[in-house]
């Protein structure tokens, strides 16, 4: 495909890593085989204990002869959101796209994103498709867009629901509304990542345009940082630093603060109550219910798992009872047919 000749924008992408040397080599030649070039890369190693810098640096020079600003950072290990901050204080790009290390671009997916930000000036981000690989084949294991969301331009309570995808390298931005939200250049630091911190302000101010079209591949990786296995304090642990994310989040947003806030300890609140009762912890369960009842945001599912934790004889005997119940309905439903 032919090379897009002198652009005017530059575009900034930020990859913060951690022991990627099984997998940086794509993202690393997905970006040298952009048909749209002015580009800087600013690659910023947290800590990684493999060869990732190695692996890295062994593409400078092609970067280099490429004509892309190549920009490497080595930082002690403080997790994606606190490497992301190192490259979003140097960042000098129009655009602003920070892919994960374990992913990759596909050839045309900064020129036809530059493309819809210069020619729709009323957006200040924009997001694209993005398809599943497998991680060792690279074959299409799915699609990420969700059907009944993707085409919305109005995401920013989408995004705090989940009832969207906020999946970095699907997304870019214009860098004047990330510095008219971050003048400080500086998101929230937290090891649960940093999209939410990213995404969240911005489409508070602005609608996000799309591009109904794959133009990033996410690597479908057993040992992902959101596939692992974690104990109930990890799980709790991580509810606390999400409930920290979205409240500094919304302290950069343009809302309703207060409201924002109260639905966030809501949510997380009620997953709370979720998790105790899926682990059996009456102590986190009854503070979590009674945190909930005395702010009057109970809901009738909430009151029904409480019960059937807290009165786990009455539950099972109950559950007994309607067994041969929804046998016999089952039944008459497969004879109807």
């Amino acid at each position: 495909m032919k090379k897009v000749e002198n652009p005017l924008a530059l575009v900034s992408i930020i990859t913060p890593c951690y022991n990627g040397e099984k997998f940086i080599h794509r993202l690393l030649e997905s970006i040298l085989i952009q048909i749209y070039q002015r580009i800087e890369f600013i690659f910023v190693n947290d800590g990684s204990t493999d060869k990732t810098e190695d692996i890295v640096l062994s593409y400078k020079d092609q970067f280099e002869k490429a004509g892309i600003v190549f920009i490497y950072i080595l930082q002690e290990n403080k997790g994606q959101a606190a490497a992301l901050n190192q490259g979003l204080k140097i960042f000098k790009g129009k655009y602003l796209t920070w892919p994960d290390s374990d992913d990759y671009l596909t050839e045309d997916s900064i020129a036809d994103r530059v493309k819809f930000l210069e020619n729709n000036l009323e957006y200040k981000l924009l997001r694209s498709n993005g398809i599943y690989v497998h991680e060792t084949s690279l074959k299409t294991q799915g699609r990420i867009s969700n059907a009944k969301h993707r085409f919305g331009e109005h995401i920013f309570n989408d995004l705090f629901f989940e009832r969207t995808y906020c999946c970095c390298g699907c997304y870019m931005i214009r860098s004047d509304a990330f510095f008219e939200i971050y003048p400080e250049r500086q998101i929230y630091e937290s090891r649960e990542g940093q999209n939410w911190q990213m995404l969240i302000p911005i489409s508070s101010i602005s609608k996000c345009g799309y591009i109904d079209k794959d133009l990033y591949c996410i690597l479908q990786r057993a040992e992902s940082h959101c596939r692992q296995q974690r104990s109930v304090e990890e799980q709790l642990k991580r509810i606390d630093e999400l409930e920290a994310i979205l409240i500094d989040a919304f302290q950069h947003s343009n809302c309703d603060y207060n409201q924002y806030k109260q639905l966030v300890y809501e949510k997380y609140a009620r997953i709370r109550i979720r998790i105790a009762a899926r682990h059996q912890n009456k102590d986190i369960l009854e503070q979590q219910y009674r945190f909930l009842k005395d702010n009057k945001w109970l809901s009738k599912v909430d009151r029904l798992i409480y019960f059937r934790e807290k009165h786990k004889v009455i539950s099972n005997a109950y559950q007994l009872i309607l067994l041969p119940i929804r046998v016999l309905r089952k039944v008459k439903r497969m004879l109807k047919k």
